[in-house]
């Protein structure tokens, strides 16, 4: 029930207009903060995903960045991903 009330806020912000609506700023990656959030939490839970979107967000809105950059959700639990090497 809590990650669906999660998912459908997100939703909400993106019909809304999103950080340019609501903060006057645009998403520096693709897909965009609240998308990256949202795929996270379907894709890895509630917990790992807000945790992941949190991390996303926090390296977003760059006012130097002129490009967008292509930051796809991690398809492996990230505590995987550092033992791959």
């Amino acid at each position: 029930m809590l990650k669906s009330s999660v998912l459908g806020a997100i939703r909400w912000y993106q019909r809304r207009g999103g950080s340019r609506h609501f903060f006057n700023l645009d998403c520096n990656f693709e897909p965009s903060c609240s998308e990256y959030t949202a795929q996270a939490i379907e894709l890895h839970g509630l917990g790992q995903g807000l945790k992941l979107g949190l991390q996303r967000i926090r390296r977003c809105n760059d006012p130097d960045c002129v490009a967008k950059h292509h930051d796809p959700v991690p398809r492996l639990p990230t505590s995987l991903k550092s033992h791959e090497s």
